[in-house]
């Protein structure tokens, strides 16, 4: 019997790059996200979710939790939706917007979500799921970030975290540097 495969390597440390296309390094305290290292952390969380809860159907949380779920159900070939959680206001309390689909009645669930502080977020999308009476749910996210426990998380920080996928954003129809996250930058000496 063959050897079982060595196991995936872990993830490499982001390199991210400005305009010119050279590779910078970020300030103390922020850990700036690029796509290949994305992809690989959804790869090893969708293979630790693999190895310890077969999910029939993946549901995100919009908006940023939408991209890691559907990333991690692709690479799990399982069914994907979404639900839409909130904050009205900064610091608010989360509101479910647009619930989950029913398709997850009798089914093994994920919730993915892209961080988790004090899982005020997830423990809403939880409660929203449990309501359809799933056959059984868990919680997955890419950055584990306060003192919540997710059932699954990639990466572990306390770290500021800039993700690829809203990095820039349009601001007086200009693409730009998110203001917060370049706020943040400047505070931290980047």
């Amino acid at each position: 019997m063959p050897p079982p495969p060595p196991p995936p390597p872990p993830p490499r440390t982001p390199r991210p790059r400005n305009s010119s296309g050279t590779v910078r390094k970020a300030p103390h305290g922020v850990l700036e996200v690029d796509w290949p290292f994305f992809g690989e952390m959804c790869r090893a969380l969708a293979l630790k979710i693999f190895r310890e809860y077969d999910p029939d159907v993946v549901i995100g949380i919009a908006r940023a939790g939408v991209i890691p779920g559907a990333v991690v159900a692709t690479i799990l070939q399982r069914d994907f939706a979404s639900m839409a959680i909130t904050r009205e206001e900064t610091g608010g309390r989360p509101v479910v917007i647009a619930g989950p689909p029913r398709i997850v009645l009798g089914r093994r669930v994920l919730i993915v979500d892209e961080t988790c502080d004090t899982g005020a977020t997830m423990k809403l999308g939880l409660n929203a799921v449990r309501e359809l009476k799933p056959a059984a749910v868990k919680t997955a996210v890419s950055f584990r970030t306060g003192e919540y426990q997710p059932d699954f998380y990639a990466l572990q920080t306390d770290t500021f975290i800039i993700l690829p996928w809203d990095r820039e954003v349009i601001v007086d129809g200009e693409i730009v540097m998110r203001p917060d996250y370049a706020a943040k930058l400047k505070e931290l000496g980047g």
